[in-house]
């Protein structure tokens, strides 16, 4: 049976892909599950800790993890900011879109009107505001879903967000990355250590 090694801590974990409306019924996306997010909170949770999950996904939770739900990146932006105050580690395991319609239309587009320009412009960064603000003691995780240069990404990403630990996983491999049941990462540390996890 586990242990209680992370009862009085309080962990902040986020899930899924964030969804940007184009119109009423379209929406810019992402492969991201939310299965590794749910499944960190559900670790963290049998292990003693205080655990909030801000999700997209809908996947049942236990009782005792408080789950916020939410859609688009400024939503959860909200929802981690808060949260984030009284946490002593955040795990950012969401997939947040870089990027949204500038204007959603208030209606459905319609095919017969032609394609429509749609013009993007960026998401607020939740992991650079959390990095900026990060409290003495908190720890902050990140997760870095990569295709090329995978660890070196990794290691740039950690240094420019203030991070504590990045884990890191080629989304290309076969059984790793979104969906799949099974992952194979690198975790850095900001010590420069590296822990590799093989394919399970």
């Amino acid at each position: 049976s586990r242990g209680r090694d992370l009862a009085g801590v309080s962990v902040l974990v986020t899930a899924g892909g964030t969804r940007e409306p184009i119109d009423a019924v379209r929406v810019i996306a992402n492969r991201s599950s939310g299965k590794q997010g749910h499944a960190i909170a559900e670790e963290a949770h049998a292990r003693g800790a205080s655990v909030t999950l801000v999700t997209t996904a809908e996947i049942p939770v236990t009782p005792g993890i408080r789950s916020v739900r939410v859609e688009t990146a400024e939503q959860m932006k909200c929802a981690v900011d808060e949260a984030a105050k009284s946490s002593d580690v955040v795990v950012m395991t969401a997939a947040v879109a870089d990027f949204r319609p500038r204007a959603a239309a208030p209606g459905k587009l319609k095919k017969e009107n032609g394609a429509p320009l749609i013009e993007l412009e960026p998401t607020p960064d939740i992991l650079a505001g959390l990095g900026a603000a990060k409290q003495r003691g908190q720890v902050l995780v990140d997760f870095a879903a990569e295709t090329d240069n995978v660890e070196e990404n990794a290691r740039s990403k950690m240094a420019r967000k203030n991070l504590d630990i990045i884990v890191s996983n080629d989304v290309s491999a076969p059984g790793a990355g979104f969906g799949h049941d099974t992952n194979e990462v690198v975790i850095h540390l900001s010590t420069g250590e590296c822990i590799r996890v093989p394919l399970s």
